[in-house]
């Protein structure tokens, strides 16, 4: 559920964004009468049997896999540890790079695969590890098959990782909700256009996810305070380079969405705490 109403808080699509998605599934053949332009962003949720080639794209004429179909949209993988590992091995390159290159004998094709990816999966193969209301039936052994199921370097590759507890009666009940789509909407069309603003001499860079280490370096300065805890972070957590660039984006938009020029020290704790997996499974 929580998936599904992302995709109901991003920055409305563009013209341009548009065009491109609306070809990307008329190349796949899901364009038709009724639907022949998309004005929204793609929610894709491919089961966990998918193939290779079904969530890349290929076969004998290559037409766009699941990570293209997801382009300018979402990508949900439900129940990520049931998808077979060579399968989430192949989401590398587009998270890298956001396109994928599928070489056939009838030629070779690069398709877009800039997409949000999101996933979700169970701390162990019977969910309940750290339940406070039921007890985990699991033997370490199988929750540390279970876990290695998700290999390093495609965690590394995810910005956000969130604990979701289970939700008891009474708060599913209670009228008081929470922000609507609509107000977050609005924050983050706000952050998106101070993003855009930022990057208008940088060709292809539309948002934050999309820098590279020198854009990093020039739009994520930090005072001393912040590169004391980060610093103090890195050592004591042993993350990765990688995970540093990504702590960096996280915490500008972190600031971003709260209206703040610069980065401080609670954006950078914050963004931190997003690396909850690289902390509690993968060490």
């Amino acid at each position: 559920m929580l998936a599904k109403r992302l995709a109901t808080i991003l920055p409305t699509m563009t013209e341009e964004e548009a065009i491109e998605t609306t070809k990307i599934h008329s190349v796949a053949g899901l364009v038709d009468a009724k639907n022949s332009f998309l004005a929204t962003r793609p929610f894709r949720s491919p089961h966990h049997t998918i193939s290779d080639v079904g969530l890349l794209g290929g076969s004998s004429h290559p037409t766009p896999g699941e990570v293209s179909l997801a382009h300018n949209g979402i990508l949900f993988l439900d129940e990520l540890p049931e998808f077979r590992r060579s399968t989430l091995e192949v989401l590398r390159q587009p998270l890298e790079d956001g396109q994928v290159t599928i070489s056939r004998a009838a030629g070779k094709f690069t398709f877009p695969s800039r997409f949000s990816l999101v996933a979700a999966m169970n701390p162990c193969p019977c969910g309940y590890l750290g339940d406070p209301a039921r007890d985990c039936r699991c033997s370490p052994n199988q929750i540390e098959k279970y876990r290695q199921r998700i290999s390093g370097p495609l965690l590394d590759r995810i910005d956000l990782h969130v604990d979701v507890p289970a939700v008891n009666y009474k708060e599913l009940r209670a009228e008081s909700g929470g922000e609507s789509s609509a107000v977050i909407r609005e924050r983050v069309e706000e952050a998106r256009q101070v993003q855009l603003a930022r990057f208008v001499l940088h060709p292809g860079v539309l948002c934050n996810s999309d820098m590279g280490s020198r854009l990093v370096s020039e739009f994520c300065p930090l005072d001393r305070q912040s590169e004391r805890t980060l610093e103090q972070a890195m050592d004591s957590l042993n993350f990765s380079a990688r995970a540093y660039d990504r702590i960096l984006k996280v915490s500008r938009t972190l600031a971003d969405l709260e209206g703040s020029r610069d980065i401080r020290e609670v954006h950078v704790m914050e963004a931190i705490q997003y690396r909850t997996l690289d902390r509690n499974l993968w060490v």
